[in-house]
């Protein structure tokens, strides 16, 4: 069995965003919206209405952007612009 070398481990999109857009204050902020929501109008009715979009939102861009970002080829491009600088 092989050792993964640092070229064939895919490179992470996270890298190249800033903190504000990193998988932790894209769910703690989601999930504080939502909680939020409830604890000022103790509702569920308006809290599921708020957490509809936030689970949707959160879900797109902790799991499905990361591997279109890999599929698409525009995490090798960052790499390479990065590289660069």
């Amino acid at each position: 069995m092989t050792q993964p070398t640092q070229n064939s481990q895919p490179d992470s999109p996270w890298k190249y965003k800033p903190w504000w857009c990193q998988p932790w204050s894209i769910v703690l902020t989601g999930t504080g919206a939502i909680a939020l929501s409830w604890v000022f109008f103790q509702k569920i009715w308006l809290t599921a209405l708020v957490g509809l979009p936030l689970t949707v939102w959160m879900g797109y861009f902790t799991l499905v952007w990361p591997q279109l970002m890999r599929q698409s080829g525009l995490l090798e491009q960052l790499k390479q612009q990065h590289a660069q600088d």
